[in-house]
C-alpha cells in the first residue's frame, strides 16, 4: 500500500534523509518514530506529496507520488501536527470545503454525518471552529482527513491537544480505521504508539535504524535475562543464598527495609529462575511480594535504539 524505495533528501549539503526503503502493507497501522532532526518530518512531507526526493521514489496504492500525484494524493488523509483549519468556518462549512476539495462522490451528507459520529463531533458541527477547544479542532483535523474515505491515512502527531480520556478514545479510533484502511502515524506520545501500533519504523540522523515489531525490537536491545523480585526476608541473607544458587549471574539489592528488599535478578538463556528462586524461598521460609520482568515500554526501545547508533555508522 505504501512503499518507499531508496528514498533519499538533501538540502544543499545536508543530507535529511540518507537512503531508506521500507513498506506498509494494506491495514498495517504502522508507527513512524525518530528524534528531532532525524529526517522524520521530511519523509512524512514526501510521502504526502508535499515535499520532492531527491533520489529514489514513494508510491501510495500503486501510483508514484511524484510521477503521477494527483492519483496518489487521492489514495492519502493527512492529518498534520497543526490541523489545516479556517477559523471563520463552521466545521459543516468547512467539511463541505473539503469535499469539494477532494471532489468527493459520496452521498455528501450520508458521508460526513459518518465521519463526524466517527471523530464524535456531531455536536459541534454548526459551531465556528475558532470557537471550538483545542481538542475539538484537532477532531475537525481528523474529520477532514477521512473526507472521501481514503485507503491510506497518514498522522503526524496525531494526540496533540487531547486530554487522557480524548487519547484514549483516539487510540480506539485509529485502531478501528486499521480495519479498513493503512496507517501510518508520526508520534512523541510513545506509550501511544505502543498501544496502537503493531509495528516501529525508527530512523536517527536520516538513516533507518529499525522496522519491526516492539516486542522484537525489545529483545534485540534487551539481550539480558532479568527478573525483578522483591522478597520479604533478612537482605543479606536472601542475597547470599540467590547469589550462590547457580543459576543467577547477577544479583542487585535495592534495600526496602531491613525484613524487605527488591533484587534484580540476571540469569542464563535456557535457565529456570523461578524454580531456583521458590526452592531457595520454600527451604528458608522467606515470602515473595513481587515478581514482573523489566519494563519493555517503547521508551526503553526507542532509547536504547538511539543510544546504541549515536556516533555509530549505521548499514
Amino acid at each position: 500500500m505504501i512503499e518507499v524505495k531508496n528514498l533519499t533528501k538533501r538540502y544543499g549539503d545536508k543530507l535529511a534523509v540518507d537512503n531508506i526503503s521500507f513498506t506498509v502493507k494494506e491495514g498495517e497501522i504502522v508507527g513512524f518514530l525518530g528524534p528531532n532532526g532525524a529526517g522524520k518530518s521530511t519523509t512524512m512531507n514526501i510521502l504526502t506529496g508535499y515535499l520532492s526526493a531527491t533520489e529514489g521514489e514513494v508510491t501510495i496504492n500503486g501510483f508514484d507520488i511524484l510521477e503521477e500525484p494527483y492519483m496518489a494524493k487521492k489514495n492519502i488523509g493527512f492529518l498534520p501536527e497543526i490541523a489545516p483549519l479556517y477559523m471563520d468556518m463552521t466545521v459543516k462549512e468547512y467539511l463541505n470545503f473539503v469535499c469539494d476539495l477532494k471532489k468527493c462522490t459520496l452521498d455528501r451528507e450520508k458521508h460526513l454525518k459518518e465521519i463526524c459520529e466517527l471523530v464524535s463531533i456531531v455536536e459541534v458541527y454548526n459551531r465556528v471552529i475558532k470557537n471550538l477547544s483545542k481538542g475539538y479542532k484537532q477532531r475537525v483535523g481528523f474529520a477532514q482527513a477521512l473526507v472521501g474515505n481514503p485507503p491510506v491515512l497518514i498522522l503526524d502527531e496525531p494526540p496533540v491537544g487531547f486530554d487522557p480520556r480524548q487519547i484514549i478514545e483516539i487510540r480506539n479510533l485509529i485502531k478501528n480505521l486499521g480495519k479498513k484502511h493503512t496507517v501510518i502515524l508520526s508520534s512523541h506520545i510513545l506509550s501511544e504508539v505502543q498501544a496502537t501500533c503493531q509495528r516501529v519504523i525508527v530512523i536517527n540522523k536520516g538513516k533507518l535504524i529499525a522496522n519491526d515489531s516492539p516486542d522484537k525490537l525489545s529483545s534485540q536491545i534487551n539481550d539480558k535475562k532479568q527478573i525483578t523480585v522483591v522478597i520479604e526476608g533478612p537482605s543479606g541473607e536472601v542475597q547470599k543464598a540467590l547469589s550462590e544458587s547457580g543459576v543467577f549471574k547477577s544479583v542487585m539489592l535495592e534495600d526496602k527495609s531491613e525484613r524487605q528488599a527488591r533484587f534484580t535478578l540476571e540469569y542464563e538463556e535456557g535457565l529456570q529462575p523461578q524454580k531456583a528462586l521458590f526452592g531457595i524461598l520454600s527451604k528458608e521460609d522467606w515470602n515473595l511480594l513481587e515478581m514482573k520482568k523489566p519494563n519493555d515500554s517503547l521508551e526503553n526501545i526507542f532509547m536504547g535504539l538511539i543510544e546504541k547508533t549515536e556516533g555509530e555508522e549505521i548499514k
